[in-house]
């Protein structure tokens, strides 16, 4: 255990930072401290980033004066930071005289929805389980991946039941200040922001970043202001839309999404797609490599 001196102080910050990390999600374990915050909402929503959204500072630093929850807190962020600190089976593993770690940077994973928690609601099923499986399983074995997704504005429509009994798809709206993501900074420290030419339209990109334990998942959104009303929506519904909107998001993933990457200076040796849905990543990679 990490002596008391040693310690980092327990502040409404402290709170964020678990709150804004994905894994914090893989048990209920860590279910009390957002109850004790705030019960009633915990139990609508399971978010802890809506949560903490919601409650003003001076309520956070009086909990944290309760030795309750100052201890329920400490002992939440020492299991975490023990966790990270465990040596991997990544940086175990060797081929000949090189560590995988020497052989292989990062692993680029593509994928057009991800299944991590409830308060990052932008998947459907079945692909978004895979992924979200993959990043958890990455995280654990110390595979050093960063993954690329879309920030969707509605995600995939909730199901509802009406009165004569048929399904209704209700489409709510992802509100980012109520989301485990923070905007992606460039160099200079602004907000990621660039353009990508697609046929007929120049489209603006924004990038967002979530934790997932050691890793991070960047995020594409079209829904800038600069851009006509048509490609504000390609990040609009998972799935949604005609085969046209189709292509576009798909466009967007795979070449947006590679340029992301660059954009943010991480160079990838290894493009992992999850599906189809990201293969024009494959062509923008081969162009990049060719333009150098």
């Amino acid at each position: 255990m990490t002596p008391a001196s040693e310690r980092p102080a327990i502040t409404p910050e402290t709170l964020r930072q678990l709150a804004f990390d994905q894994s914090i999600r893989w048990t209920s374990q860590n279910d009390d401290l957002w109850q004790l915050i705030d019960n009633d909402l915990w139990q609508l929503t399971r978010n802890p980033s809506l949560v903490l959204s919601t409650v003003p500072e001076q309520k956070l630093q009086a909990l944290l004066q309760r030795a309750e929850c100052h201890r329920l807190v400490e002992g939440i962020v020492e299991a975490q930071q023990a966790r990270l600190e465990r040596p991997t089976w990544f940086a175990s593993q060797g081929h000949g005289d090189r560590s995988y770690s020497e052989q292989l940077a990062r692993v680029a994973y593509f994928s057009m929805e991800y299944m991590l928690s409830e308060a990052l609601p932008i998947y459907s099923g079945g692909l978004g389980n895979v992924a979200g499986d993959q990043l958890k399983a990455a995280n654990d074995l110390g595979v050093p991946i960063t993954a690329v997704g879309m920030l969707w504005q509605h995600g995939y429509f909730r199901q509802s039941i009406g009165p004569d009994g048929r399904q209704q798809a209700l489409y709510p709206v992802n509100d980012t200040r109520q989301m485990p993501i923070e905007p992606l900074l460039d160099a200079s420290g602004t907000a990621l922001r660039f353009a990508i030419q697609l046929p007929g339209v120049q489209i603006w990109l924004r990038g967002w970043q979530a934790r997932v334990g050691r890793h991070r998942l960047l995020l594409l959104d079209t829904n800038d202001p600069a851009n006509p009303p048509i490609a504000r929506l390609i990040t609009s519904e998972l799935y949604g839309g005609d085969n046209e909107m189709r292509l576009r998001q798909e466009l967007v993933l795979g070449i947006g999404g590679w340029r992301l990457l660059e954009a943010a200076g991480l160079q990838a040796d290894v493009l992992h797609l999850n599906d189809g849905h990201a293969a024009f990543a494959v062509l923008e990679r081969a162009r990049s490599y060719m333009a150098r």
